[in-house]
């Protein structure tokens, strides 16, 4: 293969990356496009596999066959560090990744493995505490941002610190922005832990399996406020770092503007997730009002 036919490749699957990127995770789209150059493409081949194994059992039409892409994820993960081609643009995108950068194998064998893990729960297997969706949205999320910030070549202790803070206030709000749609697929929310649930009078031992029950509005805004709260504590602490975060690794963090969003959307809507409201535009919000509050934190160096 030429130099010139392998650079086309390259630059396909980079392409492809970000278009995925744009459909499907737009508001992360806008932040990457925040990042300086020589951390964008990593940044976009990152997202555009979190976007690949996030909706590999959503759009999958069998729960089995979901759980199979996952699986041919973990091995890809295997075959691009042992240098063997995969015929797939997002792994193609990664390798390139992985050979300029020297991503971390850990960290990407991490992500998939806690998306595997998840894919296996049962549909009444819901998870038992908040700390366990916690430490989902660290597998997930806060790995993103962890690879990103090596492939920027930034190495500080304070930066993955408020990283990890970021992915979790991230995943959770995400989680909770997505509980009308797993509803919808008949997932019993099950991104509500039992511990929360049980609390707020939510809990269904009924049948021998817990379920969540969704007859009860008060209770589950409660429920979503508790875990909203939780969510905000982290951008807190993220943000209390930000005085020794170093600046070039600030845009890493934008993300924490996004999961603002959601949480502000959230109050707004007085944390029903059924709201209208939460739908509309980009978490909620107007797009010019997405930009420009994007737009403000990058330009401030802020997250």
């Amino acid at each position: 293969m030429s130099v010139a036919s392998t650079s086309g490749g390259i630059r396909a699957a980079l392409s492809h990356c970000v278009q995925e990127v744009r459909t499907y995770d737009y508001h992360h789209y806008l932040c990457l496009l925040e990042l300086p150059p020589n951390m964008r493409k990593a940044a976009f081949a990152l997202r555009a596999f979190n976007v690949e194994t996030a909706r590999a059992m959503d759009v999958a039409s069998d729960p089995k066959i979901g759980l199979m892409r996952l699986l041919w994820w973990q091995e890809a993960i295997d075959k691009i560090f042992a240098n063997k081609l995969i015929e797939h643009p997002t792994a193609q995108a990664l390798s390139y990744l992985i050979s300029e950068h020297r991503i971390s194998k850990s960290w990407l064998k991490r992500s998939v493995e806690a998306r595997i893990n998840d894919a296996k729960r049962q549909v009444d297997d819901i998870p038992k505490t908040v700390e366990e969706l916690e430490q989902y949205a660290e597998d997930t999320v806060s790995t993103i941002l962890y690879m990103t910030l090596q492939a920027g070549g930034i190495k500080s202790t304070a930066a993955d610190h408020a990283a990890s803070h970021v992915g979790k206030a991230s995943g959770l709000l995400l989680l909770l922005k997505s509980l009308p749609y797993h509803a919808s697929r008949s997932h019993h929310f099950s991104y509500i832990p039992a511990q929360v649930a049980a609390k707020h009078g939510l809990l269904d031992n009924q049948g021998g399996q817990p379920q969540i029950r969704m007859d009860s509005r008060e209770g589950l805004c409660d429920a979503v406020f508790e875990m909203a709260s939780v969510a905000n504590a982290h951008l807190q602490k993220a943000r209390e770092l930000a005085g020794t975060v170093p600046m070039e690794a600030r845009p890493v963090l934008l993300p924490a503007v996004p999961a603002q969003v959601v949480l502000d959307s959230l109050t707004r809507a007085h944390f029903d997730v059924f709201d209208p409201r939460m739908r509309r535009g980009v978490l909620g919000v107007p797009p010019l009002w997405y930009h420009l509050k994007l737009k403000w934190h990058s330009w401030r160096g802020k997250y």
